[in-house]
């Protein structure tokens, strides 16, 4: 069943209602309901597109971080042929909510790294939430490290609302282990692709989006710290984070007139969590086509590109 959101309950009486009816319908119920449920799907369907024709930044930040979306695992079982995962940093440990290996992209050998949030609670405890600790950073970087070696593309799926902020983490170099993954990101000589998938947070975010070209998700966010947590700083009170979503200018329409972004992907009217198929066939097509756009640049050309690309940022779109 459908999980709704606060702004979604007019919705989800008008859906449930339908639902009922058909249920009645399955039961046995000696009356003909499909006409009358035919006209709550219209009505349903209207209203959603309705909620969905211009969705505030806040309401933007609660259909990304929805439970029902998919995540890195889905893409990676649906996108990805022979996906071999690579664990551990060869120093600490191996962190779970970083998945990465190689693999096969339309039968290219890539290597593809991504946070992974989980799903129901046992997975979400043992995924810390898609909040990577240092070993995570670290092993993206051996990663990436061995993708520049053997001249395979990069592909990042980042979905996090930030680094794990724990006393560990913090005693294990989580700042220098993300600077090393940004840095890294920057060095090798090969296509870097970066999807943000549903919430990217902070320097979690951009240590694997420090991509040649980064792609946003229509309702997906980005930002250099949580609605909630701006909320805290500049007022005090977290609950004035419908304003501070307004003001950090976090969704993937502002980012593209800002420059930070380069492609917006549509998703399916109602958001990602209501068809993961088509979602995730978008998402296909567009790193298909970005990786033909970067076909014919060499190792220097690539990283150059994406040099200039970081360099240029904050020179557009300043005026809007």
């Amino acid at each position: 069943m459908t999980q709704y959101m606060e702004f979604e309950k007019p919705l989800a009486e008008i859906e449930g209602k339908a639902e009922e009816l058909r249920a009645m319908a399955r039961q046995g119920e000696d009356m003909d309901v499909s006409a009358e449920a035919a006209t709550l799907d219209t009505k349903a369907k209207a209203m959603l597109e309705e909620l969905y024709a211009n969705l505030t930044p806040w309401r933007k930040c609660q259909v990304a971080r929805h439970p029902e979306r998919p995540h890195c695992a889905d893409y990676l079982k649906a996108m990805f042929t022979e996906y071999t995962p690579l664990a551990g940093d060869r120093n600490f440990a191996d962190d779970h909510a970083v998945m990465g290996g190689l693999a096969r992209f339309n039968d290219m050998p890539v290597v593809v790294i991504g946070h992974e949030k989980g799903n129901d609670t046992k997975s979400r405890i043992d995924r810390n939430f898609g909040m990577a600790r240092p070993e995570g950073y670290r092993k993206a970087t051996r990663l990436m490290d061995l993708a520049g070696r053997f001249g395979l593309p990069v592909i990042t799926l980042v979905d996090t609302a930030g680094a794990y902020p724990g006393k560990g983490a913090e005693e294990r170099g989580q700042s220098e282990a993300i600077a090393r993954a940004t840095e890294k990101c920057l060095q090798i000589g090969v296509p870097l692709i970066s999807v943000i998938i549903g919430e990217g947070g902070s320097g979690g975010a951009v240590a694997f989006a420090t991509a040649n070209r980064v792609a946003m998700l229509e309702h997906s966010i980005y930002s250099v710290i949580s609605p909630e947590g701006c909320a805290s700083i500049l007022w005090k009170d977290s609950e004035k984070m419908r304003e501070a979503a307004e003001a950090l200018r976090l969704t993937a329409q502002d980012l593209k007139q800002l420059g930070v972004t380069d492609r917006i992907i549509p998703e399916p009217l109602g958001g990602a969590h209501r068809d993961w198929v088509a979602t995730i066939d978008a998402v296909r097509k567009e790193i298909a086509a970005i990786l033909v756009e970067l076909g014919d640049m060499d190792g220097p050309a690539l990283i150059a590109d994406r040099r200039k690309k970081f360099l240029d940022l904050g020179s557009k779109g300043l005026a809007a």
